[in-house]
């Protein structure tokens, strides 16, 4: 590597990491906006991580369980908040007293993407985890948004990851009826910034 390019990358990287550090962490108000009905809810929090988003579903009424496979990240969530359940678990093999078909939604938020890999186990998981009529909402960084770097050229693989084509495969694959799939552009207008998917486990 030249050192044009070991400087570039070394202010990407930077970059990067003071966009973590100034960005608002939580759910986006819009996503909050379809979540006022939620009150009273089950809800399965998949990849809780330090339970930012899962507290704040439990501040909209919800009785949240929060799943996630770093026990680093679980500790930290029970220490601000042992109150809450939070679950040990890797997302692609849920433990059977989650697959009992009784939760009214199954969310997943920011950072979700990048850590789903096997996504017909962890879509048969959130099939089995649904009741009838309940809901999957997943929200975070677009696929493609996700490959640019900080001035907005291509640097990754789409295909490396959890694209938009093998997501919603991956859902409806498991019987699951897609009822919502939108692109949110950011900064850049000409580019998905936002991905949020909506489906729902058909009455039986």
């Amino acid at each position: 590597m030249d050192p044009t390019d070991r400087n570039r990358r070394a202010f990407d990287d930077a970059h990067r990491t003071s966009e973590n550090v100034l960005a608002t962490p939580g759910i986006p108000e819009p996503i909050r906006e379809r979540l006022h009905g939620v009150g009273g809810s089950r809800v399965l929090h998949l990849l809780c991580g330090t339970g930012r988003e899962s507290t704040e579903l439990v501040e909209l009424g919800a009785l949240v369980t929060g799943v996630d496979d770093d026990e680093a990240a679980l500790d930290a969530a029970r220490r601000k908040h042992p109150e809450q359940p939070w679950v040990h678990a890797d997302v692609h093999a849920l433990p059977p007293e989650l697959l009992l078909g009784r939760w009214d939604l199954v969310y997943l938020g920011t950072g979700s993407l990048q850590r789903l890999h096997a996504l017909d186990h962890w879509a048969g998981g959130v099939a089995a985890a649904l009741r009838p009529g309940g809901v999957l909402l997943l929200h975070d960084e677009h696929p493609a948004a996700a490959c640019l770097d900080a001035f907005g050229r291509w640097r990754g693989d789409y295909f490396a990851g959890a694209g938009v084509g093998t997501l919603v495969g991956a859902v409806t694959g498991a019987g699951l009826l897609l009822r919502g799939l939108e692109e949110w552009p950011g900064r850049d207008a000409r580019v998905p910034s936002h991905l949020v998917l909506a489906a729902e486990q058909p009455d039986a």
